[in-house]
């Protein structure tokens, strides 16, 4: 989250070079699929002396694939709150960080929470495409435990059940925090 809160400040920044590196950023990354992404840190990033054991790669993959997408999530909120709050902000001599913390910030996040948590719902489920670089994940478990008692239907229901219970309850968050935030309903 911090990675992309900081991919989505510079992608609304007035410097055209930052502006720009932060949309190369975000274009790479978007164009790769998660498990090219896994494949880079865990086999890749060796060849440049940087080892990581299989959860510390899935991790720091996982953060580099979530830093895109979140980072274009949450620029789009930050330009989704009215022009003319900007404009209230600097009326009342406001630095551009202060604009940006007291004023667009606070109403951004108001905006960006459904599309986040639905983010994050996907992000535990692609978890499960870290098995490919040796770590044991819930499915991966999963397919051990069905070659060892194969019965892939109580197994893999279980996974299933488990993926759910990760998931359902950031979605019922999500709608408890849209609640608390007073965030508005449309159609």
């Amino acid at each position: 989250g911090i990675v992309g809160l900081v991919v989505a400040l510079m992608r609304v920044s007035r410097n055209a070079v930052i502006r720009n590196l932060a949309a190369g950023w975000i274009g790479m990354v978007q164009g790769t699929p998660v498990l090219i992404v896994l494949f880079l840190v865990f086999y890749g990033l060796p060849a440049f002396g940087w080892r990581f054991p299989p959860l510390v790669a899935a991790a720091l993959g996982m953060t580099v694939y979530a830093s895109a997408f979140l980072g274009e999530i949450w620029r789009g909120c930050i330009e989704a709150v009215p022009r003319q709050q900007w404009e209230a902000a600097s009326s009342l001599a406001l630095s551009p960080m202060q604009r940006m913390i007291y004023v667009v910030l606070p109403q951004a996040v108001r905006l960006a929470v459904a599309p986040t948590v639905g983010f994050m719902v996907q992000i535990v489920k692609n978890t499960s495409v870290a098995s490919i670089i040796g770590f044991v994940e819930l499915a991966r478990a999963g397919t051990l435990m069905n070659n060892v008692t194969f019965q892939p239907f109580w197994v893999f229901g279980s996974v299933a059940l488990l993926y759910f219970a990760m998931c359902w309850p950031l979605s019922v968050m999500s709608q408890r925090l849209e609640r608390r935030l007073h965030v508005s309903r449309r159609g």
